[in-house]
């Protein structure tokens, strides 16, 4: 039997009739999505403060940043794959998957007796949160139509300013207590109750029954040309000079696999992340600044606990609770701006604000030194928090209204995919430049103390360790991290003033009140949540 659009919108229930079932059913639906980004999220900051202990204890802080980069690598290749097939298939069974991949990768984590084992199990956790960040923004997009969705996507925002609290403190509380391995142990219960809600509440759409063409090439070549990208990051001027043949040969291998995929792009069926998207210029300018802004978080954040350890003294609690000010104002404008956006549709003075405060509060911290008072440290990092919560979501929803929801699991993961390449290379290079630059510093203060460098081996230094220091080796480790460290911020602030001014650029599109999707006869006769093309949502 076929089904035309006049017969699926004669239909469809009266949205007046049922909005009471419609809300209801709606909010469960995001509960169970802001339980899987609150996972995927607390994976990135609980290792924050228990970091310094983990890698001292497994004799690998020269292998620190790894710890960072491989999440970020593995999530970053596996976004635009979920946003893909996402698309194709539907997001239900992938969100279910990368639930279970990601409690695996927990498993190992905590189990891990070794820098390999630990970086491994990192590998795995990214394989599945890259999907869990992907897939719960597509979702979204696919019951609530743009011009409503400011305000989800700003509480989505919360969410992760939330876990950026809690990850530090239950990190710290965790490591001072039962001990780091239990910074993975907690993401079982946790990844449980995302499990359930995956499966119990969250009731969407059928796809078609069609058997997906998959970009098998496309997605190896991706793949292929990350990985070689962070590589050169992480390697660059740290473990290989930067003229060496291994570091040229990375660049080399980029950009050939990067030529070799757009050529792959332009020819198959389905490609994983479609050319004609570069075309719109929306995406380009968003998904620049997205870059630049990327870089500049991820680098900023991902070192902020281990400094606050290793230089203010803070134990690991401290170290999480110092956090607050910067999660706390990035949750306040991340959903006071998503609440504007969806009462009053203007959207584009918010990024561009957001990236101006950005600039000065990376200007800000480039000034940090130890005997900073408390307060002031603090006040910095607000600063900063409040630019992040301006900008981040609202980058999201401007792709996302770019497009037909047929692609906005595409488009979404490819706008992320580049934020998230720029979040590797920041804490790739940032983690890189910062190791080096301890190093050199240790290195230079020691020897002028006449060999005192045998009594603290960078390795296996640890936050309590340095405490139980002769204070002249103390005072000269406090002073190698600061300087290692809070000039980095000041390099960062041009890429934050370079996402001004592509931002200023934007095109300020209506917001889409209705959401676009083809009616399907099965979904119809289940009597599945569905939304017609040109039908408004609750």
């Amino acid at each position: 039997m076929q089904i035309n659009s006049e017969t699926a919108e004669t239909s469809a229930p009266a949205p007046t009739s049922q909005s009471g079932e419609r809300k209801s059913s709606l909010l469960l639906v995001f509960i169970g999505l802001m339980l899987a980004m609150f996972l995927s999220s607390l994976s990135q900051t609980v290792l924050s403060a228990a970091m310094p202990t983990m890698v001292g204890e497994l004799n690998g802080v020269d292998h620190m940043l790894w710890i960072m980069t491989a999440f970020m690598l593995s999530s970053t290749i596996m976004m635009p794959i979920y946003g893909k097939m996402g698309d194709l298939i539907g997001r239900k069974s992938l969100l279910i998957a990368a639930i279970l991949v990601f409690m695996v990768g927990s498993v190992i984590g905590a189990l891990a007796g070794d820098m390999t084992m630990m970086i491994a199990a990192r590998v795995v956790q990214g394989i599945g949160g890259g999907g869990l960040m992907i897939l719960s923004q597509a979702i979204i997009a696919d019951v609530v139509p743009a011009r409503e969705r400011g305000r989800y996507m700003g509480i989505m925002g919360a969410v992760f300013a939330v876990s950026s609290v809690a990850g530090p403190l239950l990190g710290g509380w965790l490591t001072e207590g039962v001990g780091w391995r239990w910074t993975f142990w907690i993401n079982i219960p946790v990844g449980l109750l995302a499990l359930g809600a995956a499966v119990f509440l969250l009731h969407l759409p059928k796809h078609r029954s069609v058997r997906p063409k998959i970009d098998g090439w496309g997605m190896a070549l991706l793949a292929f040309a990350t990985t070689c990208l962070v590589l050169v990051g992480s390697w660059g001027g740290k473990d290989f000079a930067w003229d060496s043949i291994t570091i040229l040969g990375l660049i080399a291998a980029t950009v050939i696999s990067a030529v070799i995929f757009v050529l792959v792009e332009r020819r198959v069926a389905e490609p994983i992340m479609p050319l004609h998207l570069f075309k719109d210029r929306n995406f380009n300018l968003t998904t620049g600044a997205g870059l630049l802004t990327g870089i500049a978080m991820f680098g900023a954040i991902g070192y902020l606990p281990t400094y606050l350890q290793m230089t203010f003294g803070a134990d690991a609690t401290q170290a999480g609770l110092l956090m607050i000010p910067m999660m706390g104002a990035l949750l306040i404008t991340s959903v006071a701006t998503g609440s504007l956006v969806s009462r009053y549709g203007r959207y584009k003075w918010m990024p561009i604000v957001g990236a101006a405060i950005i600039a000065v509060g990376l200007a800000l911290l480039s000034t940090i030194t130890p005997d900073m008072p408390i307060w002031q440290f603090c006040l910095y990092l607000a600063v900063l928090g409040m630019g992040l919560g301006t900008s981040m979501q609202i980058l999201v929803l401007i792709v996302q209204n770019s497009f037909p929801n047929s692609e906005v699991g595409t488009a979404t993961a490819s706008n992320n995919y580049f934020r998230q390449i720029g979040g590797s290379l920041g804490g790739a290079v940032v983690g890189s430049l910062f190791t080096t630059r301890l190093a050199d510093e240790l290195t230079r203060r020691f020897a002028g103390m006449g060999g005192a460098s045998g009594s603290a081996d960078i390795n296996s230094l640890t936050p309590d360790g340095i405490k139980h220091l002769p204070d002249a080796i103390h005072q000269q480790i406090v002073e190698g991290y600061n300087e290692a460290l809070a000039p980095l911020f000041l390099y960062m602030v041009p890429l934050a003033i370079l996402a001004f001014v592509l931002l200023l650029f934007v095109k300020e599109k209506p917001l889409a009140t209705t959401i676009e999707r083809d009616i399907m006869p099965d979904s119809v006769a289940e009597g599945q949540l569905l939304i017609t093309s040109s039908q408004k949502t609750v």
